[in-house]
């Protein structure tokens, strides 16, 4: 399976760099995964309504154009469904069954996704009505696809 983690912004925190390599590198048995950061939007830090708009047209645009047109897209979302590690193991293995072998995650930058990235998107996935910080987001869902991977495998997780 292919899966491809789509995020708005360049990882600067070594942190999360160290983390999100960690993760990579235990999934590497078992999946090709891609991770593709786009640059975000310069904006000041007060926006207006019209303004915040234009952002995350521009921002969507760059992620839309790093997705393959046979992905299979999950945004997440913080209006998405909520799933359990066990419902996102069964939808990739769901999906890997019938043949959607190319799985895109789609994480927005600080304004959130443009609509037409939410249209592309065949679901949205949330992880709580909290919000996080797009950049720690990344390593959060790394850390909840290998735990999908080894559930999907029936094997122990390791801490």
């Amino acid at each position: 399976m292919n899966i491809q983690i789509a995020a708005i912004g360049k990882l600067k925190e070594k942190y999360l760099v160290q983390g999100i390599a960690e993760y990579a590198k235990r999934l590497g048995p078992y999946v090709k995964l891609q991770l593709t950061e786009v640059p975000d939007e310069k904006a000041p830090e007060t926006m207006s309504a019209a303004e915040e708009a234009q952002v995350r047209e521009r921002e969507g645009e760059r992620l839309l154009a790093q997705i393959k047109p046979d992905a299979h897209v999950i945004a997440l979302a913080i209006d998405g469904e909520l799933w359990s590690s066990e419902d996102l193991a069964g939808q990739l293995d769901r999906l890997a069954t019938y043949g959607r072998s190319h799985v895109a995650f789609v994480i927005g930058g600080s304004t959130g996704l443009a609509p037409a990235v939410l249209r592309r998107a065949q679901q949205k996935l949330s992880f709580g009505r909290l919000t996080y910080p797009h950049q720690l987001m990344r390593l959060i869902l790394v850390e909840q696809v290998y735990r999908a991977v080894k559930i999907n495998r029936g094997e122990p997780y390791h801490k």
